[in-house]
């Protein structure tokens, strides 16, 4: 399939606009699992990512939660490359938010590496064992290509227009790579480790999940005929294979053309 228009939908404030998301998830990962007995979802980090987590830790909680924790796979967008167990991983902020409050199967979560991890602080090396391990979950279920099935990806927006950890005016990785390094970021710290954009327009659904007045240049930008056309921006280039979504605060969506 081809990538698919974005849609967006906006809410009064950051704590609805959480709250929309998880209801969301839950009915689109319960949909996975009811269809093939999984289901996947690529997480984001940040403030309205990490309060997702915490708001689907409650709802997965409690009693009938649609989830089968234990059928579900995690996976990163991105992640800071640091020491593990360092408080700005991404990694670190989804185990005190959901991992470490349900009945996850622990194969199924998959970090990425950490700088002091098997590959040590080489950044290429963590990426390729990243890579090697979506290729492995891909093969694992029959999916052909280097990347298993991911129904949700969710990704936030910088005020500059990044997603994951890729920036504007940042070269382009080869078209191979399925999992890059990214250095010089300008945002500390500046060595990462981030999801290609061929890997994140290979979801089913991605959903740009974004709050804050601070983010409304570049989620008007990034939604506007000229911002796509141009790709300037990352979050200008960013589609789901079958869903689009761009999940927006009012604040956020201040820049956006009223209808």
């Amino acid at each position: 399939m081809g990538p698919s228009a974005p849609e967006v939908v906006v809410h009064p404030g950051p704590d609805e606009l959480a709250a929309a998301v998880v209801e969301r998830l839950v009915a689109a990962l319960g949909a996975a699992q009811a269809a093939r007995g999984s289901a996947s979802v690529v997480l984001t980090g940040g403030r309205i990512g990490t309060r997702v987590l915490e708001l689907l830790a409650e709802a997965g909680s409690r009693p009938g939660a649609a989830l089968a924790w234990d059928a579900l796979d995690l996976w990163w967008g991105d992640e800071r490359f640091l020491p593990a167990g360092h408080p700005d991983r991404n990694e670190v902020q989804a185990r005190a938010a959901l991992l470490d409050a349900v009945p996850l199967d622990p194969a199924r979560v998959h970090p990425m590496p950490p700088s002091d991890g098997p590959d040590g602080d080489d950044p290429d090396a963590a990426a390729r064992r990243y890579a090697a391990e979506l290729a492995a979950a891909a093969r694992a279920t029959g999916v052909p290509g280097p990347v298993p099935v991911l129904d949700v990806l969710l990704l936030g927006v910088g005020p500059d227009g990044h997603v994951a950890s890729l920036f504007p005016g940042q070269d382009p990785p080869p078209g191979d790579l399925t999992v890059v390094a990214v250095r010089d970021a300008p945002k500390p710290p500046p060595t990462r480790v981030s999801l290609a954009m061929p890997t994140i327009t290979g979801a089913g659904q991605v959903w740009c999940v974004v709050a804050g007045a601070d983010k409304a240049g570049a989620v008007a930008e990034a939604l506007s005929e000229d911002g796509r056309l141009t790709g300037r921006l990352p979050a200008a280039r960013v589609t789901g294979t079958g869903r689009t979504l761009w999940l927006v605060d009012e604040a956020a969506a201040s820049g956006l053309p009223t209808t």
